[in-house]
């Protein structure tokens, strides 16, 4: 699969969470009192957080003014090296929890039962009252704030959004903000705020093009919560169960650029070294069961990464076979374009009308390769780990009906080869949390640059 991923970048938002403090460790509610500061374990993690940037150029950084916030940032910007200082923003305030900051999650729990619950299975809906008596929805009013804040991120960088520039920028916040100015970037609504998770100093990219000018053109999703410069590749597990969702290795059709779809090309070497890469980012990763497309390219990859897991049983399944591209299968976008302008075009702007000739829609694809994903998940025990390895548009697509987006909107989500994703199941809620999306610092660092050639 060949379409818009992007390949100048406009505008990069690098979000980070601020590092661990002294409220994390209490299992204190923290919200906008700033009352809390960074342990010695989170001033480390700020500093290396630096130092797992260094190599990023960064042309403006934004911290919340709260102390953990802009604590974080200024460490984090002197171990990057490049002299640059953190402007602080209102508008990165976390969530407003009034009447809880300060209390024990605990006490919250005891004193305040249907709203903590309310907070827990749908935080959009929960209303609190200030001291002032007045009534507040939380989670509505940070919304609000994270679109004023992309507004005015907008406005400060439109020249890069207008094409005359490539920029990056830091943003330095806290959990609920960060979450919300990621449901914003991508226009969903506050009910996704759950289908997230931001750790305390990890590293998310997205990237903005500028093909609407300073309304922000369309949003890539590059990496989400990536925690591996801090020593830990994956996001702890709670007590659901998990899927690690991987892209397979490179092929030469990758690196040529060619559609590949079913027609069975093999992994290159460069993606038999991606697909060991991968094995060793998850050698100590407990897995109990391994699912895999039936081609070729997923299934070397599987088969790489279990060499650390003996005894895993690995389950191909069509289900996860990559779409079907019909009579462009074997063609460089060059030839596409020639026979089928109109329809190439299409397949970048509105991939959810094309109908491939001879081959699939995006919609057959997302049926397949959804209902198989929530097949697997129903299977598993809450204390299981599953592998899944498949293809780029697959992923894509069960990537989106997880994060609430639809198959207009596949070029939204990054996956590069041999990027792993993290999806839980939380026995706590009711639906999964992309817990960490296209990690790839086992391939070569925070930015993900593995070939952004065909499927």
């Amino acid at each position: 699969m060949t379409g818009s991923s992007n390949p100048f970048v406009s505008l990069r938002i690098v979000l980070v969470r601020h590092g661990l403090s002294s409220f994390n460790v209490e299992h204190r509610i923290q919200g906008r009192d700033d009352l809390s500061d960074l342990t010695e374990a989170g001033i480390q993690q700020a500093a290396d957080t630096g130092e797992a940037l260094r190599d990023l150029h960064i042309d403006a950084a934004y911290t919340s003014p709260l102390r953990r916030a802009s604590a974080t940032a200024s460490r984090l910007l002197q171990a990057q090296g490049q002299g640059l200082r953190a402007q602080p923003i209102n508008d990165l305030l976390e969530i407003d929890l009034e009447p809880w900051s300060g209390l024990l999650r605990q006490e919250v729990k005891e004193r305040f039962p249907a709203a903590e619950r309310q907070w827990r299975e749908a935080p959009q809906n929960l209303e609190l009252q200030r001291s002032d008596g007045s009534g507040y929805r939380p989670l509505i009013e940070l919304m609000e704030q994270a679109e004023r804040f992309r507004l005015g991120l907008l406005q400060r960088h439109a020249a890069a959004l207008q094409g005359q520039a490539s920029e990056t920028v830091l943003v330095v916040g806290h959990n609920a903000i960060l979450r919300a100015l990621v449901l914003r970037l991508l226009n969903l609504p506050a009910s996704g705020f759950r289908r997230l998770q931001v750790d305390n100093a990890s590293i998310s990219v997205l990237n903005l093009d500028g093909t609407a000018g300073v309304g922000g053109g369309a949003v890539q999703i590059e990496s989400l919560n990536g925690t591996a410069h801090l020593g830990t590749p994956l996001p702890s597990k709670g007590s659901g169960a998990r899927l690690l969702l991987v892209r397979h290795g490179e092929t030469d059709w990758n690196r040529q650029g060619r559609f590949q779809g079913q027609i069975d090309i093999p992994l290159n070497a460069n993606g038999h070294a991606q697909a060991e890469a991968a094995r060793s980012f998850l050698a100590n990763i407990t897995l109990q069961r391994a699912y895999t497309s039936v081609m070729a390219r997923p299934r070397q990859t599987a088969e790489t990464i279990l060499r650390s897991h003996p005894g895993v049983p690995l389950t191909s399944t069509t289900g996860l076979v990559e779409i079907g591209h019909g009579l462009w299968e074997g063609k460089l976008e060059s030839e596409i374009s020639s026979g089928w302008p109109q329809l190439l075009a299409d397949w970048k702007q509105a991939p959810q009308t094309v109908q491939m000739p001879g081959g699939e829609t995006i919609q057959e694809v997302w049926d397949r390769s959804v209902g198989c994903w929530q097949s697997i998940a129903a299977s598993l025990d809450p204390k299981e780990t599953a592998l899944v390895v498949a293809h780029d548009a697959v992923n894509k697509t069960i990537l989106c009906a997880l994060l609430g987006l639809t198959p207009a909107d596949i070029w939204t989500i990054k996956q590069g080869n041999g990027g792993v994703t993290v999806i839980d199941y939380p026995t706590q809620q009711s639906g999964p949390v992309v817990a960490a999306l296209n990690l790839t610092h086992h391939l070569g660092g925070v930015l993900d640059r593995t070939a952004a050639g065909a499927l």
